[in-house]
């Protein structure tokens, strides 16, 4: 591929996405920053609850998979336009009611708009960069998650602990109706995308073929292990440090900031070190693939040492380091499938790619539910089971991404069962 400069206004569209992403995280979090005062108030036990955090996902790959084929056709402004009105939208209905059925619907709403979201805000910056300068701002975007709860968790917490939870609802609300005023208002289409003749020129490779090339197939078993500590963290770390550890609600508030600190530095880490690597003439296996992959295997293999932590300390800082080691397979998958998917299938591609992947925030959340509830009382023993097996998880995934993840031989693996080379337009 020929290398092509950034266009002008690149970063400040990423800067736009970003936050795009730090409203989607504040979304997720929420619940699971509420989880003692929700559980208190409407009297839930550790199952309800946990069947509460796997709602948010009932609807997420369905509409990521269907979204990710309409932003091969429609405009990427426009779609996050309506995703975030969506998100905005979903919050007030709990503002001004305290009922059980009403806050699962919200959220299954909410969680069908912002199933889209990373795919489809990913999507829109490859419209910006050139392949060889897509993993750093893969990263920045991959931030607004760890910021989203960096900046968020201080002030609903704050809200929750002065107010009531409903109140965080209605601030996360407002917010996102903002965004999507100054998104109308700056929001740009990119221009790195195929010309018309270009279009019509490219050639395609069936769905089938694409879906299920290792480096593909990789990256779904890989983020799908990462996704389980994410959704976890999203749903049970402050219930955790409460209920667990035994923290005031003031002070869980302020612990559950140290995973997305400590992933924000992964994150954007992976981000610099992989994109060098590229530079510096390093295969794309090894500079994103390895790199990507192993972070999963030695964080699982720490929370799986978190029964042998004599102190509270010590098991935050097990969960802290081993979960947010997770980070940097986010990174560096989105742009391994670029590597490959001809432009006009991108979008569908890494929709699916999240679709797959996000079905850990279904599983995960109602697993550590009901292993809690069926601990015969020793809530502490539940929540190291269920992080023993989080660790399982994650090794698991990462093993099979060291297997499988070759995007740099992809493209001639797929040209020798499709035929001719496909030009790849540089969108």
């Amino acid at each position: 591929m020929t290398a092509q400069p950034t266009p002008k206004g690149a970063w400040g569209i990423t800067f736009l996405l970003f936050l795009f992403m730090v409203v989607n995280f504040a979304d997720k979090i929420v619940v699971g920053l509420a989880a003692v005062p929700i559980m208190t108030d409407l009297k839930l036990d550790a199952e309800q609850f946990g069947l509460l955090g796997s709602s948010f996902f009932f609807l997420f790959s369905i509409s990521a998979i269907v979204v990710g084929f309409i932003v091969n056709r429609v405009a990427t402004r426009w779609v996050l336009l309506a995703l975030a009105l969506i998100w905005a939208l979903a919050q007030f209905p709990i503002v001004g009611t305290g009922s059980f059925v009403t806050l699962m619907i919200c959220r299954i709403i909410l969680g069908a708009g912002e199933g889209p979201a990373f795919s489809v805000a990913v999507h829109a910056i490859y419209k910006w960069f050139p392949d060889e300068k897509r993993t750093l701002p893969t990263a920045v975007l991959s931030q607004g998650s760890a910021f989203g709860v960096i900046l968020a968790v201080p002030s609903l917490n704050w809200l929750i602990v002065n107010y009531s939870w409903h109140h965080a609802f209605a601030a996360l609300g407002i917010v996102g109706l903002l965004w999507s005023l100054v998104w109308l208002w700056l929001g740009k289409e990119g221009p790195l995308v195929p010309s018309a003749t270009e279009a019509a020129h490219e050639t395609r490779f069936s769905y089938a073929h694409l879906l299920t090339s290792p480096t593909f197939i990789g990256c779904c078993v890989a983020t799908f292990g990462a996704y389980w500590a994410l959704s976890l963290g999203l749903t049970w770390f402050t219930a955790f440090i409460v209920q667990g550890l035994g923290f005031s609600q003031h002070a869980a508030g302020l612990i559950s900031v140290l995973p997305w600190v400590f992933g924000a530095c992964i994150v954007i880490l992976t981000g610099w070190l992989s994109q060098r690597l590229v530079a510096r003439g390093m295969s794309t296996r090894g500079a994103r693939g390895v790199l990507g992959a192993s972070p999963l295997i030695v964080g699982g293999l720490i929370l799986l040492s978190m029964p042998y932590a004599d102190s509270a300390a010590m098991r935050i800082a097990f969960l802290v380091v081993g979960s947010g080691l997770c980070g940097a397979i986010y990174v560096v998958c989105p742009p391994m499938l670029g590597e490959f998917t001809p432009v006009s299938q991108r979008g569908a591609v890494i929709a699916i790619y999240g679709a797959i992947y996000t079905l850990a925030g279904i599983i995960a959340p109602a697993v550590m539910g009901s292993i809690i509830q069926h601990a015969g009382g020793n809530i502490m023993q539940g929540y190291l089971h269920g992080f023993v097996i989080n660790g399982i998880v994650m090794i698991s995934a990462g093993v099979l991404g060291l297997l499988l993840l070759w995007p740099n031989t992809e493209r001639d693996r797929l040209l020798r069962r499709n035929g001719p080379a496909p030009q790849f337009a540089q969108g």
